[in-house]
């Protein structure tokens, strides 16, 4: 999870003569979150988010960077306010943003979060929410890599549970591998991470 920060961040340079207020506080949350601040990214795309009402990306990532923090061993002991933190800014996106492959995404990756967690008890509870999403999600963009290489990603993660054919699923997470250098994101905010995670699956996956 935590190459997904990376990725996201090396465009910010770029971004640092942005005109407007929003597109400043979002390079400055990126940032932050580049340099390993996450409470303080997800501190001010909250303050964005409250300003930005009806845009649906810093509640995005607010929901990503406190997901993101969840995945990692050292917050064991936060990850239940992490991801009520990110649960929260997730509906409030929804709101806004509705049938958002990105947002389906988002809230899949939320519920893996919480399996991780405790796959006894939420493992059967969230499992068939997260096909559910990506499978929705993948009827709405099928070209686009994140859906794509999550939901194999997800889906080779259970196989040693579903009995599902981990070498197709390798194929899958692998055809998700070109969709990064054909997609094009609608602004440099919108989401573009997820190439060296998926390269790096694929790796293990073979």
């Amino acid at each position: 999870m935590t190459k997904i920060i990376t990725t996201i961040a090396f465009f910010i340079c770029s971004l640092l003569s942005a005109q407007t207020q929003f597109e400043q506080g979002m390079a400055k949350s990126l940032g932050l979150w580049g340099e390993g601040k996450a409470q303080e990214a997800s501190d001010l795309m909250e303050r964005i988010a409250a300003a930005e009402k009806t845009n649906w990306l810093p509640n995005y990532y607010v929901a990503l960077i406190n997901t993101t923090e969840a995945f990692k061993p050292a917050n064991k002991t936060k990850v239940a306010a992490l991801l009520e933190k990110a649960q929260n800014a997730q509906d409030a996106a929804s709101m806004i943003s509705v049938d958002n492959p990105e947002l389906m995404v988002m809230q899949a990756m939320i519920y893996t979060a919480l399996i991780v967690q405790d796959p006894m008890v939420n493992g059967m509870k969230y499992s068939p929410k997260v096909m559910e999403l990506y499978t929705k999600a993948k009827i709405i963009a099928p070209e686009n890599p994140r859906v794509v290489y999550c939901k194999a990603e997800f889906e080779i993660s259970g196989a040693q549970w579903t009995g599902a054919d981990v070498k197709k699923l390798c194929s899958d997470l692998e055809s998700a591998i070109p969709l990064f250098g054909k997609f094009v994101p609608e602004t440099p905010f919108h989401p573009n991470w997820g190439l060296e995670r998926a390269q790096q699956s694929l790796k293990n996956c073979k």
